[in-house]
């Protein structure tokens, strides 16, 4: 065989094996790509987004989107040239599997974790949004998980009411643990609460609670390494009744990053006029009841699936502005927001027609 033939043969017998390699051999990244973005001012599958019974509403327009992003499940497993097409694809992002699911997380943990992140932004949303208004919100600190095989474990439940803990009344969920850990492992700790089912039945019925428990849980040793702390297996959490009725769907759709968009377009259905001026706003972050706007995960690929829906305003959380900035899509502009004061009055600005001021997002 002349030798030139023999190099063509073997170089095309080596391609054929590297792209083999590459199509067979798993390797550790998963990729994410721009997700659905709804307007949360309109409706989803035949239902409103956003439902409110029992308040005036009044006609909206425009846009206000929540984004999303696509994320490979936990089982799969790309290969080489998958990878490879991710990194250099302008829409895509590969990022290393343990980034989106660490600690050998699975699909249904992340769906669980994403769902209860989602349900929690979905309160905090109506919180800040309502507090905007100067609508009063009930709240109380209330136990949100028990821990199996904990101390706490069939003496506290789910939807309990805390009241206090060792005779100091509880306002906020980190005073639980402030006072569980005053105590050493071995030690007592008190728990006055209103059971879940009579605080249920009590708003049910738009009355106040009656009667209280007092029970008595001895603390062990928190299981982190380390770590020497009192604990009963509980974490405390914040629920909320509301003086009327507000209903969030929107199918399919997890985590926290949802809950600023959510709360204007509450807002806008709460007040008279529209905050867009009909424009096509999208945004995201994370919001706590006092309406501080958090960062959020794939703002990249957010700002792409805004825009290629239309969007030409992208609220973006304030520590996410400068990776946002890096690689703006054209047509679409950044504003920078750490609070729901910032969008709304971002959002009353564009209404105007008065855009020379925003508070736009630089790359650093």
């Amino acid at each position: 065989m002349p030798r030139r033939t023999a190099t063509m043969l073997a170089s095309t017998l080596m391609l054929i094996v590297l792209l083999c390699a590459g199509v067979f051999i798993p390797v550790p990244y998963s990729e994410m790509s721009p997700g659905p973005t709804v307007n949360t001012l309109g409706d989803h599958d035949g239902d409103p987004v956003l439902r409110i019974d029992g308040r005036k509403t009044y006609p909206t327009d425009g846009h206000l989107n929540m984004t999303t992003v696509r994320v490979t499940s936990a089982d799969y497993r790309m290969n080489l040239v998958e990878a490879v097409y991710g990194w250099l694809a302008h829409d895509n992002k590969v990022v290393p599997h343990d980034t989106l699911y660490p600690d050998g997380k699975t699909e249904e943990q992340s769906t669980q974790e994403n769902a209860e992140e989602f349900s929690q932004s979905q309160e905090s949303a109506k919180v800040a949004a309502l507090k905007e208004l100067d609508v009063p919100v009930k709240s109380w600190v209330i136990v949100s998980m028990v821990v199996k095989g904990s101390p706490a474990e069939g003496k506290l439940h789910a939807g309990d009411v805390i009241r206090s803990v060792d005779g100091s009344a509880v306002r906020e969920p980190a005073d639980v643990a402030e006072l569980v850990t005053k105590h050493k492992p071995g030690e007592d700790v008190g728990f006055t609460i209103v059971p879940a089912k009579e605080q249920a039945a009590a708003e049910k019925e738009n009355r106040t609670p009656t009667g209280t428990e007092e029970i008595t849980i001895t603390t062990v040793a928190s299981d982190d390494a380390g770590d020497d702390r009192a604990v009963v297996g509980i974490a405390a959490g914040i629920d909320h009744t509301f003086p009327f009725t507000i209903d969030i769907k929107l199918a399919d759709v997890g985590g926290p990053s949802a809950g600023l968009m959510f709360a204007l377009g509450l807002y806008d259905k709460l007040t008279p006029g529209s905050l867009t001026g009909g424009k096509f706003v999208a945004g995201t972050g994370t919001i706590d009841d006092a309406g501080k706007v958090g960062p959020i995960g794939g703002i990249e690929m957010k700002t792409v699936g805004a825009r290629a829906k239309g969007a030409e305003y992208f609220l973006t959380p304030a520590d996410n502005c400068a990776a946002a900035a890096e690689d703006v899509p054209e047509g679409l502009t950044l504003i920078k927001v750490d609070t729901i004061d910032d969008a709304l009055g971002a959002l009353k600005d564009l209404g105007s027609g008065d855009t020379a001021d925003l508070p736009t997002c630089t790359a650093s």
